[in-house]
């Protein structure tokens, strides 16, 4: 599948949208690759053990654990989100959306997950349901057929 500019505008603006909404810095980067299952697959089983493909993974790299740079640049370096676009694609037409909507969606949940958010129990996932909504909403993306 193609990457177009469409796709990119997107994503980004999606995580603008989640970075305004969380008050972080103008500073802060995120790092985004829309990547194939193969991919997506090989980095899910070398970092969490599970040896299939998924839709969107992050890996957050201000944990607080990283030493502090005196006189450094003031960029705050969030961390990765990783979407598999050929998942993407599966997932929206399997929820009756566009690619455009289920791809909105796997960023903000990405981004969601870099900011601290999970999903490991049923609070948790319904709280961030309700963050990935706030934002999806923001920016007038809905679940109809014709949500972008």
């Amino acid at each position: 599948m193609k990457v177009t500019d469409q796709l990119e505008s997107i994503v980004t603006a999606v995580l603008q949208k989640a970075a305004e909404i969380h008050a972080l810095a103008p500073q802060t980067e995120v790092s985004v690759v829309l990547a194939d299952d193969p991919y997506i697959r090989e980095l899910n089983r070398d970092y969490r053990g599970k040896d299939r493909a998924t839709d969107v993974l992050s890996f957050a790299l201000n944990e607080g654990d990283e030493p502090d740079i005196i006189d450094g640049p003031e960029e705050l370096l969030l961390g990765d989100i990783i979407i598999s676009l050929e998942t993407a694609e599966r997932q929206a037409g399997d929820f009756g959306h566009t690619l455009e909507r289920e791809l909105a969606y796997l960023a903000v949940h990405g981004m969601l997950h870099l900011l601290g958010f999970d999903h490991e129990d049923e609070l948790e996932r319904q709280t961030m349901r309700l963050e990935e909504e706030k934002v999806l909403a923001a920016l007038n993306i809905t679940r109809s057929p014709n949500d972008v």
